[in-house]
């Protein structure tokens, strides 16, 4: 017998530790080389993990079990090949289901449920059916007695039943708990949702974080994409949506107000002069920020294009570690979900973090008149050691104004 340990192999410098989330091989399955045999979860993304060899798979770690860099995953016996492992199936279930009618003929016969010519005459009589009347004679037969004490049965039912249909006070229906249900199960938490959990906890534990609040009339950003929809996909192939021109806006102030892009690293501040937006998208795993790179010299299309790459990718789990690192600003938009306003935890070790919310028509006063308009609450929240909150108000008011008049986006304004 040769067998081949297959360990967790080096996923990335920051990476320690993996959760086996699924075989997807079964125990004692037939494998070949670069065969599929499992998925680890990162703190990050969610791989697959190939065989080295080919043979008989041998599971030794469990799903759900969190795995340290190394350690065995499962072993592979080279013995096996695919032609021993061939087994003839069996014909079995044919000769259990054929077993129960021979029992049953070997058990019943003529006499079995037929009445004896005077058991016949007293069920007659009192005109009950041989069906309704076990058989305690030879071979199940219905015996004169067995008659006699159908019929004293059946005479009983009468004198009792009348007391029981017509009860003088309806009663209240007695109240069973056991019949609500109390259920409750225990599930360990993802990998990727104890990452979430630990680097939330420590924003708001190690950041001086603080939240400022605007709203945008989103009346021209909407007009604009009403208008130039149809030309924009008949060129591009997508849609011109609201993250597009949202990223552009941040990416343009981020570069007007560096202290907004920087990041806090000991006692430095590290400023970019490029803006990579990282873009919160929901997986059934939980909520991973990829970033959106030099978002500031990108068209509106190829932005478009990155969000929906990464958001499928995301999805799908078929992010890489690559993809998920990085990031200078983030944006998040819990309007898809009909959020109202929020306050959006900083994405660490950003220093700042755009909430976009529902688009709601409200009532506003434009000119001393009274409008209708679609208002969306913004808010921004900011690592107070880094940024002021002079900063940050002036940060929402310049996207503000690129948005309500998107002629100053456009022209570069």
């Amino acid at each position: 017998m040769s067998i081949v340990e297959l360990r967790v192999p080096t996923i990335g410098e920051s990476i320690t530790e993996v959760t086996l989330s699924q075989w997807l091989k079964p125990n004692g399955a037939i494998v070949k080389v670069d065969d599929a045999l499992c998925e680890f979860e990162s703190d990050k993304a969610t791989l697959e993990f190939p065989s080295e060899a080919a043979g008989k798979l041998i599971w030794v770690a469990k799903e759900g079990d969190d795995l340290e860099i190394g350690a065995v995953v499962a072993k592979i016996d080279t013995s096996v090949s695919a032609e021993e492992s061939t087994v003839p199936v069996a014909e079995t279930p044919k000769k259990e289901t054929a077993a129960p009618a021979e029992e049953k003929k070997s058990t019943e016969s003529y006499a079995s449920g037929h009445p004896s010519p005077a058991a016949s005459k007293i069920l007659d009589e009192k005109g009950i059916s041989a069906d309704k009347v076990p058989g305690t004679g030879k071979d199940g037969r219905i015996t004169k007695e067995d008659a006699s004490k159908a019929t004293n049965t059946e005479a009983e039912k009468p004198a009792t039943a009348p007391i029981e249909a017509a009860p003088s006070v309806p009663k209240a229906p007695a109240v069973r708990l056991e019949s609500f249900g109390r259920n409750e199960r225990r599930e360990k938490l993802s990998r990727m949702r104890r990452t979430i959990a630990k680097r939330l906890v420590s924003a708001k534990n190690n950041t001086a974080m603080l939240t400022t609040f605007n709203e945008i009339d989103l009346s021209e950003v909407m007009a604009l994409r009403n208008r130039v929809q149809d030309q924009f996909v008949a060129k591009h192939g997508i849609k011109l949506g609201f993250m597009s021109l949202f990223a552009k806006a941040c990416a343009k102030a981020l570069l007007e107000m560096p202290e907004v892009n920087a990041r806090l690293d000991g006692e430095d501040i590290i400023y970019h002069d490029y803006a990579d937006i990282s873009i919160a998208i929901s997986t059934p795993t939980g909520l991973v920020v990829p970033p959106v790179q030099n978002v500031e010299s990108l068209s509106f299309a190829e932005i478009e294009y990155a969000i929906k790459d990464l958001a499928d990718k995301a999805r799908n789990g078929k992010l890489t570690l690559e993809e998920m690192s990085g990031g200078t600003f983030t944006i998040t938009n819990g309007g898809i979900f009909g959020s109202m306003m929020s306050t959006p935890i900083i994405n660490e070790p950003q220093s700042a973090i755009l909430g976009m919310h529902n688009i709601q028509e409200r009532a506003v006063v434009v000119k001393g008149e009274i409008v209708i308009r679609p208002m969306m609450y913004v808010a921004l929240s900011y690592d107070h050691r880094v940024i002021d909150g002079s900063s940050s108000v002036t940060f929402l008011i310049k996207v503000k104004k690129m948005l309500e008049d998107p002629t100053l986006l456009l022209m570069d304004l």
